[in-house]
């Protein structure tokens, strides 16, 4: 039993470099477990060597099932509550005065009458906007556990969104169990593809992997604004609309995976998505400074 699991976490060493393994270490047995492992240990180094490589291997592994709370300060748990009071006062204030202009929805209500819900990915950079205009929907978020994951959710669960915990770090295949659930329950998710921290503007598998699972496609999107600050000291450049900006979201077509998708069939489902996300965003962003004769030809466009 112990060879077995030896190889199987050198196999996990080399795999783990793959988007879309997801490893199981232990062999299914019905042996009992040594009443003494220490003593077990001493008596045989080597089992005992290959008993602490098959615990870290396994530990490395649930890390992804891990959703619980990290232990924080009480300085940094007092700051949650005022922190998200704070960042919903200003959404609330801000996102009635914002005019939208959304481009491609149709894609998504093609989706829903064909009986599917959406998985939505976009930017965390745009944030503030987009949770605004979906908000008391109903959408599944993925939320890190994290401390600044910890005052968003009350933030986003104050706007009308529910939460999935998880992220790419920690968490994440249980929060895509939850996900997976929630749309057959018909409730649309979303994904703030390149976050908790990064790096910018590189996707993570999630919505891919969930695709794959539940048969709902990969709906992504953009939001650019004509006046807005980006403060270029977070690490995604988030984007922070003036009030009575006018802002224009664009929806790209669905991105469908099937559900024998190999390795390889994912890999490039993941590659389109990040080449529409660019592409959405690079327009979006640039979308108040093209002449209206370029505007016209992006809105017929998406609007097919």
């Amino acid at each position: 039993m112990f060879t077995q699991c030896l190889k199987r976490a050198q196999a996990v060493r080399v795999l783990r470099r793959s988007l879309y393994y997801t490893p199981s270490l232990m062999p299914q047995s019905a042996d009992p477990m040594p009443q003494n492992p220490a003593s077990d240990a001493e008596a045989s180094p080597d089992k005992g060597a290959k008993r602490s490589q098959e615990s870290d291997a396994s530990e490395a592994v649930n890390v992804h099932y891990d959703t619980r709370l990290p232990q924080l300060k009480w300085s940094r748990r007092i700051q949650i509550p005022i922190i998200a009071a704070a960042v919903y006062s200003v959404i609330r204030t801000l996102g009635p005065t914002l005019r939208y202009e959304v481009l491609g929805w149709q894609h998504a209500e093609r989706t829903y009458a064909s009986h599917k819900r959406c998985i939505f990915a976009f930017w965390h950079r745009v944030i503030i906007p987009i949770s605004w205009w979906a908000r008391d929907r109903g959408i599944v978020v993925m939320n890190t556990t994290a401390f600044d994951g910890q005052w968003t959710r009350k933030v986003i669960e104050w706007l009308g969104f529910g939460t999935a915990q998880g992220s790419s770090s920690r968490g994440g295949l249980r929060g895509l169990a939850v996900m997976a659930r929630r749309l057959s329950e018909g409730l649309d998710c979303a994904f703030t593809i390149d976050g908790p921290r990064g790096p910018r503007y590189i996707a993570k598998p999630g919505p891919v992997m969930l695709a794959r699972k539940t048969g709902c496609p990969v709906v992504v999107f953009h939001v650019g604004v004509d006046r807005g600050k980006t403060i270029e000291k977070t690490w995604d450049h988030f984007l922070l609309p003036k009030p009575f900006a006018r802002a224009v979201m664009l929806y790209a077509p669905p991105i469908y995976v099937p559900a024998d998708a190999s390795v390889a069939d994912l890999e490039a489902k993941h590659a389109e998505m990040q080449r529409a996300l660019e592409r959405v965003r690079d327009i979006a962003e640039a979308w108040f400074s093209l002449t209206e004769e370029a505007r016209a030809a992006h809105r017929a466009e998406f609007s097919k």
